[in-house]
């Protein structure tokens, strides 16, 4: 499994303002998300990427690439259909190879010297198949992401096979459906918006293209059931990073996100000096 291409989507309604968003990264210089994020794969030994936007939304993403724009591949979801419908948009891009797939709404802090997308890249290698990146999380975080259910791999920390996968639980469902054994108790394997695939996914998404209806209002066509679908056709991974991931579409988002790069970073003891102060302030 050859992982050198990557998708980020950034489709969504909601999702127009945030890869511009400009934060100050580890190294200490001001880079917008979107800059962040393509470090990210980019890092990882990945050496095409494509961008699924919305219609006429290129340029701004070019803006907000910098430098990096040049490299870009460029596809636009015509209308707002669905977080999977927009994954399948890149289809042609991704061909028949494994790729990695990131959303343009979450930044990433490792806690090791190699960044979250190169340890999921190197697990996926590794292991010959999809995986597909989590993070425990609190059940009052579940309505922002898909979780999953599964068994730990006996001699693999942080391993997990999936067998259930399901978008935004409510806190009842997830507890009758996807029990991960050795969680603390009220937390959950929430997707981290990380993932490596294989092209068989583009293929169950094209099923749901095809018999989804097309008439306004209809429901969108989501990526979590095809991920689901997934674990059912083949071997498909859920693995524990060594990072957190920082969702900056949700409330306080960006602010955490701006933090945890700013105390994993090279002003670290700048900032925490005048974390003390604030605090003192009050």
């Amino acid at each position: 499994m050859d992982i050198r291409k990557a998708v980020i989507t950034a489709a969504g309604p909601s999702q127009d303002r945030l890869p511009f968003q400009r934060f100050v990264d580890l190294d200490g210089v001001e880079k917008t998300a979107l800059q962040i994020i393509l470090e990210e794969v980019i890092a990882a030994g990945v050496e095409e990427v494509c961008i699924v936007v919305r219609r006429g939304s290129q340029q701004v993403y070019r803006d907000a690439a910098g430098d990096y724009a040049r490299g870009l591949v460029f596809v636009e979801q015509p209308s707002p259909r669905g977080y999977g419908e927009a994954l399948y948009r890149a289809a042609p891009f991704v061909e028949d190879q494994a790729f990695v797939h990131l959303v343009s709404d979450h930044l990433y802090v490792s806690r090791q010297s190699r960044r979250c997308a190169q340890q999921l890249i190197e697990a996926a290698k590794s292991e010959k198949c999809s995986v597909s990146a989590v993070q425990p999380t609190r059940e009052s975080m579940l309505r922002y992401y898909g979780a999953i259910g599964g068994s730990p791999i006996a001699g693999r920390s942080g391993c997990y096979r999936i067998e259930r996968l399901l978008e935004k639980p409510t806190p009842t469902c997830a507890e009758q459906h996807l029990i991960v054994p050795g969680l603390r108790s009220g937390h959950y394997l929430c997707l981290f918006g990380m993932h490596v695939l294989s092209p068989s996914v583009m293929d169950l998404l094209a099923q749901m293209v095809s018999e989804a209806p097309t008439t306004e209002g209809s429901e969108p066509i989501m990526l979590t059931p095809a991920l689901e679908k997934l674990a059912q056709r083949e071997r498909y991974l859920a693995l524990e990073l060594e990072g957190t991931r920082y969702n900056i579409g949700v409330k306080y988002g960006t602010l955490m996100a701006q933090l945890a790069l700013a105390l994993h970073g090279s002003d670290r003891e700048d900032i925490l000096a005048r974390l003390v102060e604030l605090l003192a302030a009050r």
